[in-house]
């Protein structure tokens, strides 16, 4: 990627603010890495403290070991639907009220944005 193509880069319109491209795809690369990167990362220090757990060869070791990995395999699955959830919590909590003129609510469609932004669009 080269400095050109961030420069640029469409802007996201936030109700009556404009986002700079960059920013937005920066926040989306962030996003993204937490998204995929953190699980992955939880499933290989599980994968790792588990296969030490079965090279010590101690029963208790490779209980300990088992247990660490469910527990490090159930976070990274709540982390990677993490954004999920908050883009549904924020869609739920944006109730009639809040919606605008042409019926989508800006602050969720923003969000979605974010989310979702891809610099060739």
């Amino acid at each position: 990627m080269d400095l050109f193509s961030i420069l640029e880069m469409a802007s996201v319109p936030c109700g009556s603010i404009e986002v700079p491209g960059k920013i937005a795809y920066i926040v989306s690369m962030i996003i993204k890495l937490i998204q995929f990167g953190v699980p992955l990362l939880l499933i290989i220090f599980g994968m790792l403290d588990l296969g030490k757990a079965v090279i010590a060869s101690k029963e208790d070791e490779i209980k300990k070991g088992q247990q660490m990995f469910i527990k490090r395999l159930i976070a990274a699955v709540i982390v990677f639907f993490v954004v999920a959830v908050v883009e549904l919590v924020v869609t739920l909590a944006s109730g009639d009220e809040m919606k605008e003129a042409n019926g989508d609510n800006s602050i969720v469609s923003f969000i979605r944005d974010i989310i979702k932004y891809d610099k060739n669009d």
